[in-house]
C-alpha cells in the first residue's frame, strides 16, 4: 500500500513560494540550509538559496507531507488538477492572513473561500471538520 511522501509543486520562483507556503502552513517550515547542501548548490552551478531550484518545506515536528518547490520554465496556463485545502476555525480571518501573505481570492463557495498563491497555484480554506464526523 502507498503512503503520501511528497507533494511537489511546478513554480517560476521555489525560494519565494516555499516561503509563502511555510507561513501559510503552521506546522512546517523551509528546510534549513546546512553547509553539505549548500555546497551541493555550488556544484550545480548555484550560488544563492534564493536560486535554487528545488526548495523544500518540511514539517517542523516530522509529521506531514515535505512540500518541495521545483523550477519549471513554463509558467502556469491553466487550472490546477491537484490543489490543497487548508482548514481553519475562521476562515475569513485565514482568507485575510493569506492574502496578506501575498494570495488573492478567487471565489467564495458556500463555507470555503477558493484562494490562489502568488504564483497563481489555487487552493481553499474551509471549516475545520468536526472530530466526530
Amino acid at each position: 500500500m502507498g503512503m503520501l511522501g511528497d507533494v511537489v509543486f511546478d513554480c517560476r520562483h521555489p525560494a519565494s513560494l516555499a516561503r509563502f507556503w511555510a507561513a501559510a502552513l503552521d506546522d512546517h517550515r523551509v528546510a534549513p540550509y546546512d553547509e553539505a547542501e549548500l555546497a551541493r548548490l555550488r556544484v550545480i552551478g548555484v550560488d544563492d538559496p534564493e536560486d535554487d531550484p528545488s526548495v523544500l518545506v518540511e514539517p517542523v515536528a516530522g509529521n506531514g507531507p515535505r512540500l518541495f518547490f521545483t523550477r519549471v520554465p513554463e509558467p502556469k496556463t491553466g487550472k490546477n488538477r491537484v490543489h490543497l485545502d487548508l482548514r481553519a476555525a475562521d476562515v475569513e480571518a485565514e482568507a485575510r492572513r493569506l492574502v496578506g501573505l501575498g494570495a488573492r481570492v478567487l471565489a467564495k463557495a458556500g463555507d470555503r473561500v477558493v484562494l490562489a498563491d502568488p504564483e497563481g497555484g489555487e487552493f481553499c480554506v474551509q471549516p475545520l471538520r468536526d472530530p466526530a464526523g
